[in-house]
């Protein structure tokens, strides 16, 4: 492949336009035959679609997550402060402090913890929407249990109380609007109220754990510390605790929502899963490369790079489309087919390198959890009628997910 010129590409695609909403995967098909790197006038930034070029973003390390603060400032100052002490959003050495200590804090059999608690919420939650089918001949799967599943794992992760758990979702959907691109006014005044009521919340759950620690993942974040004895800043502390939940949900959730529809409209996979549920951990990972819920990630350049023959000057900005190195025919033998027994699947969902998503064990856990109990419950489960989009681009998803059974 040739890398395309920033003067030799224009309008590539317009992340509003429905129609490539619905679809972009063949606009991604062409962009690669193009080139392996695009700049894209509208985003103001370049963009790679090629799995290798994708890949190499990623994992380089003069490419960084260099955050900007949202402006201006006096109009966001939570929200800015959840993002510049976020584990995401900064480098080494930064990052390798808070991810040490993240990583440390997590490691403390959270996950093995959560297993059987995320299984019997899954088949609980999965026994409700049976029973709102049956009584009223269809159900919303994503208000009904991919929703709410990752907020309430998250939660119990954090040991937030039950009376409290319907609080983290609205939050959550209403910070990460702020990562699309051309957001209204509106969407930005409710991110940072979101911002806002989630740090004053997260600042009195520290402060009880502290005085009464428990086995929740708070608990340890607050204890834990580094080799010379360092530990978490509040502010550290309470970012960490926001992204978990944000990135935990919206991956989760869109795991669950792009790969059911993907699944009940390509019948067969369906029924392969049925007939070998053996099958699930390796489905999972192509429903995530199938239709990937995160499409677009930044980098900013460090000093001088260069990505798939495209040059990234210092302080300039360069993303990897994952959906487009997701369908690449070069890394994926028919990239276009849902195959859930696909055996090399080196997709980029949970991304690569350093900011590789330290929550990927409990969102695996989550979705294996999710298909198992819909499939032994609701075998003959099918859309009712057409599933409503989200209208963003950065975050893949729907809105709704109406299904029915025979």
């Amino acid at each position: 492949m040739r890398a395309v010129s920033r003067s030799g590409s224009s309008a590539l695609f317009d992340p509003a336009d429905p129609g490539f909403l619905a679809d972009p995967y063949p606009t991604f098909a062409r962009l690669r035959e193009a080139g392996e790197v695009h700049w894209h006038e509208g985003l103001g930034l370049a963009v790679a679609v090629s799995h290798t070029a994708c890949s190499a973003l990623l994992r380089h390390r003069s490419l960084g997550r260099v955050w900007t603060d949202a402006r201006p400032l006096e109009a966001f100052v939570d929200f800015n402060l959840l993002h510049r002490n976020s584990l995401l959003e900064n480098e080494p050495p930064t990052h390798t402090r808070l991810r040490r200590l993240v990583a440390k804090a997590f490691g403390r059999g959270h996950v093995e913890r959560l297993r059987p608690w995320v299984r019997d919420l899954a088949d609980r939650l999965v026994a409700e929407l049976a029973e709102r089918i049956a009584d009223e001949g269809s159900a919303d799967l994503l208000d009904r249990v991919a929703g709410p599943l990752p907020v309430w794992v998250i939660a119990e992760l954090l040991g937030v109380p039950e009376s409290d758990r319907d609080l983290l979702q609205p939050w959550s959907n209403a910070i990460v609007k702020m990562y699309e691109y051309g957001l209204d006014d509106h969407l930005r005044r409710d991110a940072e109220r979101a911002s806002g009521e989630f740090v004053a919340y997260l600042r009195d759950l520290a402060e009880l754990r502290r005085r009464r620690p428990g086995d929740d993942l708070v608990s340890d974040l607050v204890a834990v510390t580094d080799e010379d004895g360092g530990r978490l800043s509040e502010d550290e502390l309470v970012a960490t605790a926001v992204l978990l939940l944000m990135a935990g949900h919206e991956a989760s959730v869109n795991v669950v929502g792009n790969g059911m529809v993907a699944l009940l409209t390509h019948r067969s996979e369906w029924e392969r899963l049925r007939a070998d549920p053996q099958l699930l951990p390796v489905a999972v990972e192509e429903l995530i490369r199938y239709d990937s819920p995160l499409q677009l990630f930044e980098r900013t350049a460090l000093e001088e790079v260069e990505i798939g023959g495209h040059v990234v000057r210092p302080g300039e900005k360069i993303a990897a489309l994952l959906g487009a190195a997701a369908r690449d025919p070069l890394v994926f033998a028919e990239p276009d087919r849902l195959d859930v027994g696909r055996s090399t699947n080196p997709h980029l969902g949970f991304g690569a390198g350093i900011h590789y998503c330290l929550g990927a064990p409990l969102a695996r856990i989550e979705v294996v959890s999710v298909l198992e109990s819909l499939l032994r419950r609701l075998p003959a489960l099918r859309l009712a009628g057409t599933a409503e989009r989200r209208p963003e681009f950065v975050i893949r998803g729907f809105r709704t997910l109406r299904v029915t059974a025979d």
